[in-house]
């Protein structure tokens, strides 16, 4: 039975995930941002442990998780949860530039370091749920895909550095994903949503599971999922 840490486990291709691997008994240890909301998850997955700490303030994490236990045993860290605010470069305020790099880049570093050890020692695997926008930046998306792009560049780092420890590193580049984030991209761009028209959340975490369950000889490094309608 593998212990996987996961987190934007609320809501969409994270909430899609976590359903696959707790139906078939795996241990979940969920991330999540208060109280509040670790509540709310722990009666949504009986049985899942719950990890308190804010991606938007990764400074802050190293001492929220000094006041909790980490799980001793880690066999996939699944950075999933990102948010996401559009605008051209000559208007983004330099908050909206660190509340993006911040959850979608820093938080999934500094995570990465504190789980580290354990993914050693189970050769273990963590999966960045990254984007179309982490391999191709278009206009008003310039801050968003920054993060992404960096994303990228973080995951291809640790696969180079903890390939030896045997940690596999998959990045999973989802295309537009009927998701309350894509919900919101749209009303950013004034165009009318449709979840229809996109992908399925439970088709990305397919892949990600699968990715997940390769047999150890081989590994997965990037997977590309776009809208197949």
């Amino acid at each position: 039975m593998a212990t996987h840490v996961i987190t934007g486990a609320g809501s969409g291709i994270g909430a899609a995930v976590a359903r696959r691997l707790h139906a078939r008994g795996d241990e979940l240890v969920l991330h999540v941002r208060d109280a509040g909301r670790a509540k709310e998850l722990a009666a949504e997955f009986p049985g899942a442990r719950t990890l308190v700490g804010d991606l938007a303030d990764p400074d802050r994490l190293s001492w929220a998780f000094s006041h909790q236990t980490l799980p001793e045993r880690v066999d996939s860290l699944l950075h999933i949860a990102g948010v996401v605010d559009l605008g051209p470069v000559g208007e983004l305020t330099p908050k909206s530039w660190h509340h993006q790099l911040n959850v979608n880049l820093v938080a999934p570093a500094e995570l990465t370091r504190h789980f580290l050890p354990q993914l050693r020692v189970s050769k273990g695997h963590v999966v960045f749920v990254n984007s179309g926008a982490g391999l191709a930046a278009h206009a008003e998306w310039g801050a968003y895909a920054a993060s992404k792009h960096g994303l990228k560049a973080l995951a291809d780092s640790l696969r180079h550095e903890e390939h030896g420890n045997g940690v596999r590193v998959t990045s999973v580049y989802p295309g537009r994903t009927a998701s309350p984030m894509q919900a919101k991209v749209h009303q950013q761009e004034g165009k009318e949503y449709d979840p229809e028209r996109w992908i399925d959340p439970e088709s990305v975490a397919t892949t990600i599971v699968m990715a997940l369950d390769l047999p150890r000889d081989a590994e997965v490094n990037d997977l590309t999922v776009r809208p197949g309608r």
